[in-house]
Parts: structure tokens; sequence; C-alpha cells
């Protein structure tokens, strides 16, 4: 068993790295300021960014939920990996060779996600190779039939997956996988006996990804008619599989959804190719499940989407659905959860019952662009498709039909966007639209009413809330009189640019007196760290120092963003710490003045002329300070 990383390995590796990088990997991150970055939280669900990163000092934060860290931290949370297997990630990512305590290497299985990881791999390298082979020219007719050449075949990874029970196994175990992590990665099966196959057999396969790239399972598409099995068959739930929470083609669409603010979802592997190859770079689909609340968990962090004033920041999502039931059934399943998304949200249906990859092979490319073009925003589709039920040459009909889509304007949350749809379904329907405001009035009410809190109704506990002995101090909750904002922002210039403000400054800010009693906290933990001040790890070392129940706090100090243009950082910094030390020499100054008095009231000459010789030290101190 192999030992520890050297300390010293991992703090290198640490100082390496970019966080905003390899958080940017999942989360869409736009600047907040000097040196500070934000995004939605992956660690709960929010419609504003409070999710902070500082690249300077390699840490982020999220003031929703409190969730903190490094890099490694980071990639514990997010990919439920060992600290070593994230140190050992990030190494590879940058080409440094880690050194472990016994002098031995990293252990041959550091953790079943990363085993498991490998045999991924190696099975899509397995099966693109085996497109190539004269076995598998029923895959490359059903490539070349649905519109893609060998060319996209590589683009997307697609590969095939023999005719054979144990092809796959064979070329795996020689490889040095166990059965055992064979099977645990779903690819492959165990009989009754429990004997194990080839899950994918006779099969066009393709590769799912995760957001950072990573080959995490697969799909594949039946060519065979006796192929016993589903038209489409996907990896089980695994250790790194969990359909509810990957959407295929994401890591290529990654850049230009967060870019575009867009993104499209389709049914299927062939209708993401068909779009990306068509130019519609932002396409994604599910994989053998339903669009639900995790999927849009993962779409919202991507593109970004926040509740904002500015209309003109929000982004798209567009949904395409085949005209038939299942699709119909789609769409209402879409837009049950419509109202989760800050961005505005949109349907696009095909003509003629053709799904985008089939639009692409009848009418090119330039169709399935015009496709996204001509969508139609979430709610008039679902408005349109309650009145196409009913017979609205009739008043039964009309009013039936009113009652249909009543409740679906009455679900708008914007409220002048609700106007108009209120207006537009009078028009549709030719009634007044004082009468369908009732309508849509009466509806909300009826919504409303079962979830309305009687008076005097007492709010139930929240069972997510700490006992008061766990509460963290926490930077929110911080008073914001002006001599709290100055040690606040003093403590943030020392945390996050401690090089900046230089060592002399901040030794004299960490002997300086606090008002705020939380925030003295924090200034007797970065005096007790002052011979790490120039340690890639300054911030941990403080956080390591205070008390339990302010790390929160130095982490929130330490991501918070500063509120100064690049350029005029080091001033900043060395600025407003200053004051802070300026104020407390003003103090002690004062104090002294005090004492000269009382000592000359005692008449003793003595003391009057020792505390006159430290006030005028004192006083230069000020003006040197100020660089008078």
């Amino acid at each position: 068993m192999p030992g520890l990383i050297r300390r010293s390995d991992i703090d290198e590796v640490r100082s390496r790295i970019n966080i905003a990088d390899v958080i940017g990997d999942y989360v869409t991150l736009k600047s907040a300021g000097v040196g500070s970055l934000k995004g939605l939280c992956p660690f709960h669900e929010e419609r504003s960014p409070s999710f902070h990163v500082r690249p300077q000092v390699g840490f982020y934060h999220c003031f929703g939920c409190g969730e903190g860290g490094d890099v490694f931290t980071f990639l514990q949370r997010m990919d439920h990996v060992s600290f070593q297997e994230a140190v050992e990630r990030m190494a590879a990512r940058i080409g440094f060779e880690l050194h472990y305590e016994d002098g031995s290497g990293p252990a041959a299985d550091h953790g079943n996600r990363a085993r498991l990881l490998a045999a991924n791999a190696a099975a899509e390298k397995f099966f693109r190779a085996r497109l190539a082979e004269p076995d598998a020219q029923p895959g490359r007719d059903f490539l070349g039939g649905r519109g893609f050449d060998q060319a996209a075949a590589e683009r997307f990874g697609v590969g095939y997956a023999p005719k054979s029970f144990d092809a796959l196994k064979n070329a795996l175990l020689a490889q040095g996988f166990t059965q055992d992590e064979l099977v645990a990665s779903g690819l492959l099966s165990t009989g009754e006996r429990g004997n194990s196959y080839d899950r994918f057999r006779g099969r066009v396969i393709w590769p799912i990804r995760d957001v950072t790239g990573q080959t995490v399972g697969f799909g594949a598409r039946k060519l065979f008619d006796d192929d016993q099995g589903p038209k489409y068959l996907n990896t089980p739930e695994t250790l790194v599989f969990h359909k509810s929470q990957v959407l295929y083609g994401l890591d290529l669409a990654r850049r230009d959804v967060a870019k575009n603010k867009q993104v499209v979802i389709v049914e299927g592997y062939t209708d993401v190719m068909a779009c990306h190859l068509a130019g519609i770079t932002t396409a994604v689909a599910t994989c053998g499940t339903a669009f639900g609340v995790d999927h849009i968990k993962v779409v919202r962090r991507v593109l970004g989407d926040v509740d904002n004033a500015d209309s003109s920041g929000t982004g798209e999502v567009v949904f395409t659905f085949d005209p038939d039931e299942a699709g119909q059934r789609a769409a209402s399943r879409a837009f049950a959860e419509e109202q989760r998304f800050a961005a505005q949200t949109f349907v696009a249906v095909a003509p003629d019952n053709l799904d985008p990859c089939d639009l692409r092979i009848h009418r090119g490319d330039e169709a399935v662009r015009q496709l996204i073009r001509t969508r139609k925003p979430m709610f008039e589709f679902m408005i349109r498709r309650r009145l196409a039920g009913h017979d609205l040459e009739t008043v039964e009909g009309r009013v039936a039909a009113l009652r249909a889509a009543a409740p679906v304007v009455a679900g708008i949350r914007d409220r002048a966007l609700g106007v108009g749809y209120v207006r537009n379904l009078a028009g549709w329907l030719g009634m007044d639209p004082t009468e369908v405001g009732r309508a849509v009035t009466a509806a909300a009410n009826a919504t409303r009413r079962p979830e309305a809190r009687t008076e005097g109704e007492s709010r139930p506990a929240d069972a997510g809330s700490a006992p008061a002995e766990e509460r963290q101090a926490s930077l929110t909750e911080l008073p914001t009189d002006p001599v709290t904002r100055m040690e606040r922002d003093a403590l943030m210039a020392i945390l996050q640019y401690p090089e900046a403000v230089g060592s002399a400054l901040v030794a004299k800010a960490a002997e300086a007196r606090f008002a705020n009693p939380t925030l003295a906290v924090v200034r007797d933990a970065v005096r007790s760290s002052l011979d790490h001040l120039s340690d890639p790890e300054w911030l941990q070392r403080v956080a390591g120092e205070v008390p339990r129940g302010f790390g929160m706090l130095v982490t929130q100090l330490g991501v918070a963003p500063i509120p100064e243009r690049r350029e005029q950082l080091a001033t900043y910094c060395v600025g407003v710490v200053s004051s802070l030390v300026d104020r407390d020499l003003l103090r002690r100054k004062s104090e002294v003045l005090g004492a000269m008095q009382r000592a000359r009231a005692e008449g003793d000459t003595e003391r009057e002329a020792a505390l006159s010789r430290e006030s005028a030290a004192l006083e230069s101190e000020r003006r040197e300070l100020r660089g008078e």
C-alpha cells in the first residue's frame, strides 16, 4: 500500500492549478470585481449567483449554503473522490510527478471511481477502433443512412460493439481490469449462473461524457433483428454514471452554451449530432430518461441562468419535441418544470413529424437552423395546445378552452408578460380581454389557496437549520457601520493580497484594536500566522487558527469581491489597511494625550515628558504612514 503524498507536492500542485479553470468545467463563471468570479452554486439550487471563486487565493465559497474550500475540496464534494485522488487528478492535469512518503508510486487502484473511468476510457477506445473493422459494416451503414460520415463519427467518438459475448471483456481483462470492475462500470452484465458477458453487442455506440469530457457511460442503438433488447440501451446506474444528471453532448456544447446564452434540448444522440453538424452547437440530449430537475440544475449552472432585472441578460432554453404523442407528453413534463428557469423557454417543433436528424437528412442543414430560429415561446406553445382540444366555434367550446388555458397564463412569473398573454388569449378565443383577465386571476387564486397559511399559523421548523452551538460566524451578518466596514475591508485585503499590503503593514494591522469582536478573532488569527504570510496556503493557515465557528468567516473574507479595478488594486489594499492602522495610531495618541494631561495635573514632569515623546513618535508614524 503506498504512503501519503508528500506535503510539499500537494502544496506545489495547489499553487500551480488555477482553481477557476477547474471549477469552470462545472460552473459558468463571470467577473464579480477585480480578481473575483461568481456563478450559480453547484451544491444547492439558487436563482441568483452566490458562489464566488478567488483564483488568486485558490479558494471558493458560496454565501448561500456555506460550502467552501480549495480545488481539492471542490473535487471531493463535486465528484465524490478521495483527497488523494483529487490531488492525483490535478497533478495529472498539469503533468506534475508526485512523490510518496515511502517512495512508492500511486496505488494501482486509488479509488473505485478512477478505475471505472479508466475502464470506460479503454472501452471507448476499443469501440471506436472496431467501427473500422469489416464486421462493423452494419454500423457504418446505419450512420451513413443518418447522414453521418467518418469525420462525424470521429468528432463524436461513435464506435461499434461487435456481435460477440466476450470481445470487449477479453480485451479489457488483458489490459489489467478485473471482472468486478467491468461489471461495476456497466460494461459487463451478469447471467443467472454468475457468468459475465458484454452488455453491448452488435450495436452502434456513443460515448456519454460528463461536463469535463470524461467518459462515464455509453448509449447503444441496436442494428440486428435478432437483438431482443430495447432499441436504445444505456449504461446502467453506476458510481460514475447517473442518467438523471448527465446530458449527452454537453462536453462539446458547454462553451458555446455559456457564450451564446442558449441551450437546445433534443431527444436523441443522432439529433445532437445533426444539430452540431448543422451549426447548432448548443444542442444536448438526455440519456434514456425524461428531462428532469437534476438536468435543469446542470443546464442552469452551465448557462449561467440567473434572475436579472435587466431582461437582456437572460438566456434561452429551447426544447425540440417530436409532434407525436410521446413528444407531447415530453412537452408537458418540460412545461411543468419551466418555472425553475430564470431564462426564457421556447419550443421548436419540426414540420411533417421530422426530428432534427430526419430534418437534416431530407431538407439540409439550413432547415435545422431555421427550426431553432422559428422557435415559439413555451407559454404560447402550451396555451395553443390547450386550445387545440376545444371547438372554438361554439360558446361552450370557448368557455371550456378559457378554463383550460387560464392556469397556464396564471403561472407566468413576469407580470408584464402575463398581461400580454391575457390579450393574446382573448384574441385567440375571440373573447373580451376583461373576461379573460378575470378567469386568469381566478385560476391564480385557486392555485395559491391550498398553499396559503392561515393567520397565526406557526411556521414549521427548518429541518436544515443548525443548532445554535454549531452556528458559523458569517460575513453577511456583520453590522454595516463605517468602523466595521473598514475592519472588514482591511482583513479582506490582508487575506486576499498579503503581498500587495506588505509584511510590515500587515504586522501593524494585526496589533490594531478592533471594535467588532467577531473580526477581532480573525485579526488574532492573522497575528498568529504572520510567519506564513508568503505561503501559498496563507488563507488556510489563518482559517486553521480561528476557533470553531469562525472558519467560514475567514473563507468568506478570503473570496468576497474587492471593489476596485485591477490596476488600482495594490494602491487600494495598502490604502484600506493603512487607514485601519492610522485609526489605531490616532486612538493610541489620544490615550497618550489623556495620560499626559493627568501627569501634568499630578505634577509628574518626568512622566509627562516621556508621554510627550511617545505622542510625538506616534504622530511621526502617522505622517510616515500617510506619506507626508
